[in-house]
């Protein structure tokens, strides 16, 4: 099969997914974000840590969807902070405990990642749940909007590196990380993303001001190329090209979230700080 035909019939089938999960019933979304917690974490740690402590990575990956599940059940419930924050300190204490029982203590440097795994995606992710329990019932259509914002980020900025990046403004954002990162791709993506919010503002799906709508979307354009680079400085250390092949001609998972991991925590809390949700 073609390149092309792979990743448009595999994209499609990847955003069907998504939007299935997010725009109908709650249990689909928390049955899909609990799996893409799991896939992503397991991505991580295979990517950090090969098949060194590999029972202590399911754990983590155990902790990591058991974090996600405890907070779904706050923010839903209503519960107070203090649920949420002592069950994701009872499950790390867990990992923690359970290390010192490893028969071979000599690559123990190595459990440090599966703490930065938590912290980099499962908590992220855990607190997604904020975005689709703002009125105390199920609505994802704030997320998907987000969505919508990186999607129109990545679209831009493929489209103004390709046009302008290549001869016109040849420029490089870090060549040593993302070589293919140009300051003209970095700009469209900007400008792409920041219709997007436009468009949100106009169909009426953002009920904030124009100016709150656009700040937000470059807000989260910024920090989406943040993630991406984040993500992709793990992946030259780690000497490979894509964190998995779950998505076939799209690579992992984390390659389709890495931007969103960044974006979506910060674009909440300037909602959060103006008060705006």
């Amino acid at each position: 099969m073609n390149s092309t035909v792979k990743r448009t019939i595999f994209g499609a089938l990847f955003l069907a997914v998504m939007l299935g999960g997010l725009l109908f019933y709650e249990a689909l979304y928390v049955v899909l974000f609990a799996f893409i917690t799991g896939v992503m974490l397991y991505e991580f740690y295979r990517m950090t840590m090969g098949n060194t402590y590999r029972g202590l990575q399911y754990s983590a990956i155990f902790v990591g969807v058991f974090i996600f599940l405890v907070a779904n059940y706050y923010f839903f419930i209503g519960h107070h902070m203090g649920t949420f924050v002592s069950f994701s300190i009872i499950g790390v204490l867990y990992l923690m405990v359970r290390s010192l029982f490893l028969k071979d203590h000599s690559d123990f440097l190595k459990t440090g990642y599966l703490y930065a795994g938590l912290v980099y995606i499962a908590l992220p992710l855990a607190l997604s749940n904020a975005l689709v329990s703002r009125t105390g019932e199920f609505s994802g259509l704030l997320m998907v909007s987000f969505f919508c914002i990186i999607w129109a980020s990545d679209v831009g900025a493929y489209c103004f590196g390709m046009l302008l990046g290549q001869k016109v403004w040849p420029a490089k954002m870090c060549p040593t990380i993302s070589p293919k990162k140009s300051w003209a791709g970095f700009i469209g993506g900007m400008l792409m993303a920041m219709l997007a919010g436009a468009i949100l503002h106009w169909t009426g799906l953002w009920s904030f001001s124009m100016l709150h709508c656009l700040i937000v979307s470059a807000i989260m354009h910024v920090m989406g190329v943040f993630g991406d680079l984040f993500e992709s400085m793990w992946k030259r250390a780690a000497g490979i090209k894509d964190s998995g092949n779950i998505i076939p001609g799209h690579g992992g998972l984390m390659d389709r979230f890495d931007s969103s991991l960044f974006a979506f925590p910060a674009a909440y809390i300037y909602l959060v700080l103006f008060g705006l949700v």
